[in-house]
Order: C-alpha cells, then sequence, then structure tokens
C-alpha cells in the first residue's frame, strides 16, 4: 500500500483494488493553516470513530459518501474519488471568520442557512471563491455545483437533527466532494470527513465549545470534547 498523499491529519494510501483508496487518520492537530501544529494521542481514533458514525447516519439517510467500511481504528476504506477543489461550508449561528469578517457578534442566529465556497489550496490560504469564480476557472460544472448545494443542505438538514438529539448545536461545517465513477456514470458524492476537526459543535445548554476551537484557542481539553461528542453521538442514536 504506497502513500499516495500525506495531508496535515490523513494520509491518503492505495486501496486494495484500483478503485479505493485507504484513509488512515493521524493524531496530528493542526489551525491556521498548518501555523499551529501539536500531536494529541488518540486524536486520528477520535475522529475516524466520529466521522465514520456520521457518513454511516448520512447513508441511512439517502446521502451517497465515499464510505465503504472501516478497517481498523484509525483507517477506512473508501470508494476512489477525484476531489472537487472546493471546500463547501454551511453556516447556521455565526462563528469564527464569519463573525470576524462582517462584524456579526459571535453566536448570532443567522436568518437563514448560509452555503458559501473556498478554493481548497492550503498555498493560497484557502480564500473564498463564488459560482460563478468555480465555473469561469473550470473547478466544477454548474450542474455539479447545484449538487453539491443540494447534498450540502440536506446534510444540514440530518446533521442539525442528530446533534440536537445529543444537546449540540451545530454552528457550521465544512463539506468536500469529489468525482465517483461508477460505470458510465460520473456521480459527486460526498469524500473527506465529518467531525469536530471540521464542525463547531457547541453544548445546547452552556454555550461550551466542543470542537477544535478548543485546540485554536488555546482552551484546553480538546480530547475530552471530542470523546464527549462521540459519546453523546453513540448515546442518542
Amino acid at each position: 500500500m504506497g502513500v499516495l498523499y500525506d495531508g496535515k491529519s490523513k494520509t491518503l494510501l492505495e486501496g486494495s483494488s484500483a478503485d479505493t483508496y485507504i484513509i488512515r487518520y493521524k493524531d496530528t492537530a493542526t489551525a491556521f493553516n498548518g501555523e499551529k501544529k501539536e500531536e494529541l494521542e488518540g486524536k486520528g481514533k477520535l475522529n475516524n470513530a466520529i466521522s465514520n458514525f456520521i457518513f454511516k447516519y448520512l447513508a441511512d439517510n439517502g446521502v451517497e459518501t465515499h464510505f465503504i467500511k472501516e478497517l481498523d481504528d484509525t483507517s477506512i476504506l473508501v470508494k476512489k474519488a477525484e476531489i472537487v477543489m472546493v471546500e463547501v461550508i454551511v453556516r447556521n449561528i455565526a462563528a469564527g471568520s464569519f463573525s470576524k469578517k462582517y462584524g456579526i457578534k459571535e453566536g448570532s442566529t443567522l436568518k437563514n442557512t448560509v452555503v458559501e465556497f473556498c478554493l481548497k489550496s492550503d498555498s493560497l490560504g484557502d480564500p473564498m471563491i463564488n459560482a460563478s469564480q468555480i465555473t469561469a476557472i473550470d473547478l466544477a460544472s454548474k450542474e455539479e455545483l447545484d449538487k453539491m448545494i443540494q447534498d450540502a443542505l440536506k446534510i444540514n438538514k440530518l446533521l442539525t437533527e442528530l446533534f440536537l438529539k445529543a444537546g449540540i448545536d451545530l454552528i457550521d461545517f465544512k463539506l468536500e466532494f469529489g468525482r465517483y465513477i461508477e460505470g458510465t456514470e460520473t456521480k459527486i458524492i460526498l469524500c473527506d470527513e465529518i467531525s469536530p476537526d471540521s464542525c463547531r459543535l457547541w453544548d445546547i445548554e452552556s454555550g461550551k465549545k466542543l470542537d477544535k476551537d478548543r485546540f485554536r484557542m488555546d482552551l484546553g481539553g480538546v480530547m475530552e470534547g471530542y470523546l464527549d461528542v462521540l459519546n453523546r453521538l453513540k448515546t442518542k442514536l
């Protein structure tokens, strides 16, 4: 199994067949485009467990994903897909860069769900990009972009309901999609991960952050927050 890509928090390897990959989660925590970095023992295992739980839940509710099966505590087998170089960000409540950029108090409920896009490029700092720019430089077709937005909104509804049962507010989250070839058809499917690394998750009662912001903001208790998320999900579904 050769290494195809070694990322900040995951390693991509050749799969057991030509149409699969293996993703292996690392214990590395990063923030600010990799400028802040630390090894947190057990983080990869927790992110793997949380993301796999969520991907199975989404698949059970009609969202097609790259997930095939869990191989071990930190590795999964996935469908081979070409990642669309656009990150889709869904926001329900103002927080993070959205609050800073637009001067909106963090924690303010938005009047509608916001869907925005970033160019997937560490070297350029993942800049925001709009739909017409995406199609203009051929990152995705209008049809692919429409599908990504449609799936993102469906995922938001499903996850908001799931986390609500667990006493958690889904503030915002990031998604990645890929092109998967099935026979003669090319499909847009959900890829990457959904975990506290890619979501903002706040306790409904206290507002306590249970996500990567604990690492970004030096709040401590990063692993405790992630474990709390996993335990609540397992208990409520």
